[in-house]
């Protein structure tokens, strides 16, 4: 199965000496306290293959506006480095933290498949090996096409940030993607850390033809272990024409810090 040093380092994030892990519930009160205080409606979008949670603003105003859209990262997949979590639900909603801080009057918070809620479909492959399957792209694709909007911005952290860009491949109205720590070539990812491949996931790398024409920014942490800086560059060595491909890298940012607490700074730099 998966063993590697990004989910050793993984967990030290979450379970450090004598920490427990927070139950389902926990980490769902976590971030309906972050939505609540912020003042944002809750939906449930029911897709034909998964049930997808998420906190906005009032999208029924967004006809004419651009929408900007946060895809969640993988949450709490694995438990150790060798035992797959029962529940995804991130313990820290690193995304909807980032959401919340943008000044955009259009925003829409996406968790992945079977965080926050559990369905009959919810098999541990959906957060582990086909956690980017066409089934799952599908899944947001069918979110946006029922909303009403006039361009997307797609914003995507880590795994998150493979959802954003897989389907900003695979759409005609991107405004501009941004990722956060996106992990852009999961086979070299998985390479790096020694991993099993995700067999059943697809890999950004192979819709270069199509990415080459989306103007994309990938923000990195000069520190972070668990993507980092060789992950983009595998991406980026595919693109023969690479002129839509923008990058910053911050030098004293890990995977999970410190994002939240410089995304302000960050965003008016971007200047969407």
């Amino acid at each position: 199965m998966f063993k590697s040093i990004a989910f050793a380092s993984l967990l030290l994030l979450f379970i450090g000496c004598g920490y427990n892990v927070p139950t389902p519930k926990e980490r769902f009160d976590t971030a309906n306290t972050i939505a609540k205080q912020n003042y944002l409606q809750t939906k449930i979008y029911k897709t034909k293959n998964f049930d997808i949670f998420s906190y906005s603003t009032d999208l029924s105003k967004c006809k004419q506006k651009n929408l900007h859209a946060y895809i969640e990262g993988d949450g709490l997949s694995w438990i150790t480095s060798s035992t797959i979590s029962d529940d995804p639900t991130p313990i820290n909603p690193l995304a909807l933290k980032l959401m919340i801080q943008d000044s955009a009057k259009c925003k829409l918070y996406l968790a992945r498949p079977c965080q926050y809620i559990k369905t009959s479909k919810c098999t541990k492959e959906v957060w582990t090996s086909h956690r980017f399957s066409q089934e799952v792209i599908d899944s947001y694709h069918e979110i946006f096409d029922s909303l009403k909007y006039k361009k997307l911005t797609l914003f995507g952290y880590s795994g998150g940030g493979t959802v954003a860009t897989l389907l900003s491949a695979q759409r005609d109205d991107i405004n501009e993607l941004v990722t956060i720590a996106g992990n852009l070539d999961i086979n070299f990812w998985a390479k790096k850390h020694y991993i099993t491949p995700l067999t059943g996931s697809l890999n950004p790398i192979n819709f270069v033809s199509k990415l080459k024409n989306i103007k994309q920014i990938h923000l990195i942490g000069g520190k972070d272990d668990i993507v980092g800086i060789s992950v983009f560059n595998s991406y980026k060595s595919y693109f023969i024409n690479d002129a839509n491909i923008k990058y910053k890298i911050y030098k004293n940012f890990t995977h999970s810090c410190c994002w939240t607490k410089e995304w302000k700074n960050i965003l008016k730099g971007l200047k969407l």
